[in-house]
């Protein structure tokens, strides 16, 4: 493709990544050595911000949006990303649900036809069914967290409220293996990032995962989507806590195609109804326990709701970050974005009793994976991941005579063969084969040689079920980037009540058939890679309190601290100490003001909950 503008020709070849940084090899060669080109130089993209335009959005409800507004600390730091300039642009997202109100005023500019698709009525148009009690919400709910459009005095804001947003109705009948392989590969070249937050019951008692069609599509996703660099689908980890369900009885959730997320509160405690296993990869926030506002977002019937709630409030939190960083890195595959996310995930204020660290040093747990995803990092360490090397797989058959369970089995097995092509780990999966007189009592675990335990599944009380496992592969992400060397030890024990009876008093409880160990990994050594750092403190004076009185040029001088935006209530300005002064801080608005360009009551662009914007004054006022 030749583009030309006297005098400039700009040539685009399709083998050449759009936002490559290392020069085409080839290409480079064969210009360097024609006589007739005397300059020529790749191009790349550059990041140019609008300067002076805030940050924060004007829209209305953006002051309740607590766990993006610094209302909570840490919250999603998604200022942070917005600031450096990402918010979703050229990004397509679908939300496989129920529908989606594709007129609602706050969804309607970024609604995306060619990313949208009715499976149940089979036509191209996903708006929900109404009536019968309007109970087909939930789609439209998940889009707005997304894809709500900025300062356009309408709700809130989405994550990614620049990103083109599809719905997808699939919920709303019968739904068949067939229909959910549909909506997997709807589009594949088209669409990069589903977010889905279904899967099978989460009555703590059912084992079933994707049959053999969305299996297919899910493999066929990641191998040939969004142009071989693999779709991207991002799994709510379920919401059966209150029935002491594990996400690793769910083939979703636990596939490692997907990135499942866990939910948390906004004080780090953990909703009753969130489920945990070693198969969740990062953790946002789903609801609140402090107030009455949950999740903002947009509602049926063009309006706005603040009470969307669970882990399927969590899972659209984290597909609109990575729709960020996919703007920040176009060419990051569907395992660059796990291995973006767990250095961007951190435990921070998140409360559970088995928070460990694993062999890399890194803390993880069973209820968070690796804690609280930060938009801020997530864009950061996307802007300089080298791509990873190809994906390697080892498997261990560790069982070659069946083995009775009794009341504890322990099996030890050496994958040091797996070593030669596997040096850092992704995956774990562990595909067993067992007879149970009760499935539930069965606590799994598995070791690695790092010394690093995951709980695979955790006694399940209402599992009452006498069909054992039949081939089911359970998942553990937390002995990613550990080396597999050495002897890993599956243990499975009965950790039932002992009122549980066994049928027959003279049988063993059960037998272990099979077991297999399947290692994912790279040959590369991960570990070696520097972690995502926060961004470097660019302070350049501090006081004998140690707070920065200098943030340079780029930054904003806040309490202390240097800082990309000005929060919101502060507004950013040059402070002007001197004519030659160029350092700039966040000053404050006027009381009345939730975001402003000024310090007066007539500088304001929006005002905080409770009070009306006039537009041709810029104040604002009680209603």
């Amino acid at each position: 493709q030749v583009m030309e503008g006297e005098p400039y020709h700009h040539f685009r070849h399709r083998g050449t990544r759009q936002r490559a940084l290392s020069r085409h090899w080839g290409w480079h060669m064969r210009l360097t050595r024609d006589p007739q080109v005397l300059w020529f130089e790749q191009q790349t993209v550059k990041r140019r911000s609008k300067r002076g335009s805030s940050v924060v959005p004007t829209d209305p409800w953006f002051p309740k949006q607590w766990y993006m507004n610094n209302d909570v600390h840490p919250d999603l730091n998604i200022l942070t990303a917005w600031s450096r300039g990402y918010t979703g642009l050229g990004v397509v997202l679908t939300v496989l649900d129920d529908g989606l109100e594709k007129d609602h005023p706050d969804l309607a500019a970024n609604y995306d036809p060619l990313a949208s698709y009715d499976f149940n009525s089979n036509d191209p148009d996903p708006q929900p069914r109404y009536g019968d009690g309007d109970k087909n919400w939930h789609g439209t709910r998940c889009a707005g967290e997304v894809a709500a459009v900025a300062n356009n005095r309408v709700c809130g804001a989405g994550v990614a409220y620049n990103a083109k947003i599809g719905g997808v109705r699939m919920l709303d009948g019968s739904i068949m293996d067939i229909v959910e392989a549909q909506a997997l590969s709807l589009q594949p070249q088209y669409i990069h990032i589903y977010s889905a937050s279904w899967g099978p019951e989460d009555d703590g008692k059912t084992v079933d995962g994707p049959g053999v069609l969305a299996a297919a599509a899910f493999h066929k996703g990641v191998s040939q989507g969004r142009g071989g660099l693999g779709s991207i689908f991002i799994w709510a980890s379920g919401n059966g806590g209150t029935n002491y369900d594990n996400c690793n009885c769910d083939g979703y959730t636990n596939s490692i195609y997907t990135v499942s997320v866990g939910s948390v509160l906004g004080d780090g405690h953990r909703p009753r109804y969130s489920e945990s296993c070693p198969a969740i990869l990062t953790t946002t926030y789903s609801s609140r326990t402090t107030s009455k506002v949950q999740i903002v977002t947009t509602d049926l019937h063009h309006r706005c709701t603040d009470k969307h709630t669970g882990t399927s409030a969590s899972a659209p939190l984290a597909a609109g970050m990575v729709a960020l960083a996919l703007e920040a890195n176009p060419a990051l595959t569907w395992r660059d974005l796990q291995h973006l996310i767990i250095r961007a995930s951190k435990p921070a204020h998140l409360q559970a009793e088995d928070w460990a660290e694993n062999g890399v040093g890194r803390r993880v747990s069973h209820y968070y994976g690796y804690g609280l995803l930060d938009a801020g990092l997530l864009v950061q360490a996307a802007t300089t991941w080298a791509g990873t090397r190809p994906q390697e797989k080892c498997s261990v058959q560790a069982v070659q005579v069946p083995r009775d369970i009794g009341s504890k089995l322990t099996i030890s097995t050496d994958a040091s063969s797996c070593s030669q092509s596997i040096r850092s780990l992704e995956h774990v999966q562990v595909q067993l084969s067992l007879s149970y007189s009760r499935r539930g009592d069965l606590v799994v675990a598995l070791r690695s040689p790092m010394g690093t335990t995951s709980t695979l599944v955790t006694v399940r009380p209402y599992d009452t079920s006498q069909e054992g496992y039949k081939d089911w592969t359970f998942m553990s992400t937390h002995f990613w980037d550990e080396n597999p060397k050495g002897i890993w030890t599956l243990q499975l024990e009965n950790r039932g009540d002992d009122s549980n009876t066994v049928p027959c008093p003279l049988l063993p409880p059960g037998q272990l058939s099979s077991f297999i160990l399947h290692l994912h990994g790279t040959d590369e050594d991960m570990p070696a890679r520097r972690s995502a750092a926060p961004a470097t403190d660019e302070c350049l004076r501090r006081d004998e309190l140690g707070d920065c009185k200098d943030c340079g040029s780029s930054l904003y001088t806040h309490q202390g601290s240097c800082l990309s935006y000005c929060p919101p209530r502060y507004y950013g300005r040059a402070r002007g100490a001197t004519p030659a002064d160029t350092a700039r801080v966040c000053a404050s608005c006027h009381p009345s003001c939730y975001t402003c360009q000024g310090a007066s009551a007539n500088n304001c662009t929006s005002c905080p909950s409770g009070r009306t914007f006039q537009d041709v004054t810029h104040t604002c006022h009680h209603p």
